[in-house]
C-alpha cells in the first residue's frame, strides 16, 4: 500500500504532539524522529494538522492527475459538498467551470452519491433490521474499526462510500472515464487505492489550490441554487441523519463525531450496551467540514457547517439508485501486526522507566500516551524509547545533580534576583557551621555572607573567578566564584576551602622570615670576624662582604 502520509524528517524536532494527538498512537520515535507506522494508521490527519514544525505532509497526486489528463482520458471530478465552505461564494457551477479550464472533462457533487448511500442505508433498516448499524462514509472510521475494533465490524453497513457510490454512477454514465475525487479528506488516498474499480486518484483541496494557483485559473465567486441537493449536508455532524427522509420509529439515530467519541462508542456496541440505533460516525469532530485538509490555515467548522447548511436544498438529488448489489461493500479485518507483550516483560520496561510501585505511575501523557502502561507497551514495540518520559528524564537529571552538589567538596549556593537562597549543599553548611539547609532556605543571603559581591556581579553581568577571599566571621579562607546566569535569573556562588592551605602559606612565610632573621645575625657575627681577621692580614672585607651577602638572600629565598 502506498505510503500517503509523509514525514520531513529535518523538521521534526521531538515534540511529542503528533503522538499525543494520535487515536491510535501509530506513530514510532527513533532517533529522535517520528515516524508514521503504516499498518497502524488509519490516516485521520491529526498528526498533520497539529504539528507545530509542519514536518508531516500528505502524498501529491497532482501530476498523475495530470498525466490522466495529457494522455486524453476523460477525467470527471467528484466533488466533495464541504467545497463551499473551502471556496467561499463559489457553487458547483463556478467550480466546475475552472476545473474544466484545467482540462477536466466535467465536475459533479459527491452529494449525489450521497444520495444514493442514504438510500441504501434506509433499505438496510427497513428491509434488514439490523439490530445496530454504522455508517460506513468515513474511511478513517472504517479503518479504525477493521484494525482496533474487528469485534464490531458486523455492524459497520457494507455499503460503497459516497465517494466510491458516485464514481462508481460516473462510470456508468462515461465509460471509460477516469475519476478524481477532490475533499478535505488524506484517509480518502487510501480508500481509492484499497478499491480501485471505483476511483482512479484523489486529490485534497490544498492540491487543487496549488494546481488553480499555478495555472492562475481563479473561481468566480458565483452562487448556483438547486433545491434537489438535501444530501450535501452530509460532510456536517449529524447531516447523513438530516437527510434520510424514512426513519423507523423503532430505531434510534445517533451520531458521535470526533475520534475519543467513536471510540467510545464502538466500545460501547462492542459491550452489547446500543440496541436498535443507526449511528452517523465520522473521524473528525464536526464531521468532513473540520477535515484534515480543509485549507490547513484557515479552517472554521462554525462557518464552514454555517455555509454547508446555506447551500444545501430540502430535497434529494434526482438519481438511478443501483442494485444493492451493486452497492455492496466487504470490509475485513486488517491487522496491525502488532506484537502482544507479557506483564513480566510490561513490568520490566516499567522499572527501567523508574516506576517501580503502581503510585510512581503517574500517567501524565508527557510522553504521549495515556498510561505509562500504554509507554511501556510502545516501547516493547520498537515505538518509543524510555527517554520519553518526563518524570523520568527529570528525576533522573535531579538525582545526577543532586548526587554531584550533595558530594562534591566545594560549597555552592543559589541565590534569586532578591538574594534569597534557594538551595545550598552539605559542603557549605559544613563551612559555614550551619545545622540545617531549612534554617537558612529562603532567607536573604546577608544572613551568612556579605551580600556586596552578589550585588556586583549581578548589576555588572560580570563573573568573579577564583577569587580568595579571607571569611572573618567563620575564620575561613575561600576561593570564590560567583556567576549570573540571566536567563534563568539566578546566581550561582562557588567556594573552594582555602583554609588550610592559607595557613600552610603563612607558616611557610614566618619560617622563611626566622630563617632571615637568623641568616642576618650569622651574617653580622661572619663580617665582624672577618673584619677582624682582614685588619690583621691588611686586606679589604670588601668581597668577602659582597659573598656572605649573597648567601644571606639564598637564605632569605629559602
Amino acid at each position: 500500500m502506498a505510503e500517503f502520509l509523509k514525514l520531513k524528517k529535518s523538521n521534526c524536532k521531538n515534540c511529542y504532539k503528533c503522538i499525543r494527538h494520535c487515536p491510535v498512537k501509530s506513530i514510532r520515535f527513533s532517533g529522535n524522529q517520528a515516524n508514521i507506522v503504516g499498518d497502524e494508521c488509519i490516516l485521520c490527519g491529526q498528526c498533520f494538522v497539529v504539528c507545530p514544525q509542519n514536518a508531516k505532509e500528505i502524498a501529491d497526486s497532482t501530476e498523475r492527475v495530470k498525466f490522466f489528463i495529457s494522455s486524453g482520458e476523460k477525467v470527471y471530478a467528484s466533488i466533495a459538498p464541504s467545497f463551499v465552505a473551502n471556496y467561499d461564494g463559489a457553487g458547483i457551477e463556478a467550480l466546475t467551470k475552472a476545473l474544466k479550464e484545467l482540462g477536466f472533462a466535467g465536475a459533479e457533487e459527491t452529494a449525489v452519491g450521497a444520495t444514493i448511500v442514504k438510500t441504501e442505508y434506509e433499505r438496510l433498516i427497513r428491509e434488514d433490521k439490523r439490530d445496530v448499524l454504522i455508517s460506513s462514509c468515513c474511511n478513517s472510521i472504517n479503518l479504525l474499526i477493521q484494525k482496533y475494533y474487528p469485534e464490531a465490524l458486523e455492524y459497520l453497513a457494507d455499503v460503497l462510500s459516497p465517494m466510491q457510490a458516485h464514481c462508481q454512477d460516473l462510470k456508468k454514465r462515461y465509460p471509460g472515464c477516469k475519476t478524481v475525487f477532490i475533499g478535505p479528506c488524506v484517509s480518502k488516498k487510501e480508500e481509492a487505492a484499497r478499491y480501485a474499480d471505483y476511483t482512479d486518484d484523489v486529490l485534497t483541496f490544498e492540491e487543487l489550490t496549488n494546481w488553480l494557483n499555478e495555472a492562475g485559473v481563479k473561481i468566480d465567486k458565483s452562487m448556483d441554487s438547486n433545491n434537489q441537493s438535501r444530501a450535501r449536508l452530509f460532510p456536517t455532524s449529524g447531516g447523513v441523519l438530516r437527510t434520510m427522509a424514512e426513519r423507523d420509529p423503532n430505531y434510534t439515530y445517533l451520531v458521535f463525531d470526533g475520534m475519543d467519541n467513536a471510540k467510545e462508542a464502538l466500545e460501547e456496541v462492542i459491550e452489547g450496551k446500543l440496541h436498535n440505533c443507526f449511528i452517523e460516525m465520522s473521524a473528525c469532530a464536526g464531521s468532513c467540514a473540520n477535515g484534515p485538509v480543509m485549507e490547513k490555515y484557515k479552517k472554521s467548522p462554525v462557518a464552514s457547517a454555517m455555509s454547508i447548511n446555506k447551500y444545501a436544498g430540502k430535497e434529494d438529488f434526482v438519481v438511478s439508485q443501483p442494485d444493492k448489489a451493486e452497492l455492496h461493500k466487504k470490509m475485513t479485518m486488517l491487522d496491525t501486526k502488532a506484537a502482544v507483550p507479557t506483564e513480566s516483560e510490561i513490568a520490566a520496561i516499567l522499572r527501567r522507566m523508574g516506576k517501580v510501585r503502581p503510585e510512581q505511575e503517574l500517567n501524565c501523557g508527557s510522553c504521549g500516551y495515556n498510561t505509562c502502561r500504554e509507554k511501556a507497551i510502545a516501547i516493547y514495540r520498537g515505538k518509543a524509547d524510555i527517554s520519553m518520559c518526563l518524570p523520568f528524564l527529570k528525576d533522573k537529571a535531579e538525582s545526577f545533580s543532586d548526587n554531584i552538589i550533595s558530594n562534591t567538596p566545594n560549597a555552592i549556593i543559589a541565590l534569586n534576583e532578591n538574594l534569597e537562597i534557594q538551595q545550598i549543599n552539605k559542603a557549605a553548611l559544613k563551612l559555614m557551621n550551619i545545622g540545617h539547609a531549612q534554617d537558612v532556605m529562603g532567607e536573604q543571603v546577608i544572613r551568612i555572607l556579605d551580600p556586596g559581591v552578589f550585588m556586583d556581579v549581578m548589576e555588572t553581568n560580570r563573573p568573579v573567578r577564583d577569587e580568595r577571599k579571607y571569611l572573618t566571621e567563620y575564620d575561613k579562607y575561600v576561593e570564590q566564584t560567583v556567576i549570573y546566569d540571566s536567563e534563568y535569573r539566578i546566581i550561582i556562588c562557588l567556594m573552594r576551602d582555602v583554609t588550610d592551605e592559607e595557613k600552610e602559606k603563612v607558616r611557610k612565610e614566618n619560617v622563611g622570615r626566622k630563617t632571615a632573621d637568623i641568616a642576618d645575625k650569622v651574617v653580622e657575627n661572619q663580617m665582624r670576624i672577618v673584619q677582624e681577621i682582614a685588619s690583621l692580614l691588611g686586606e679589604t672585607a670588601a668581597e668577602t662582604k659582597v659573598a656572605l651577602m649573597k648567601l644571606k638572600e639564598s637564605i632569605a629565598d629559602e
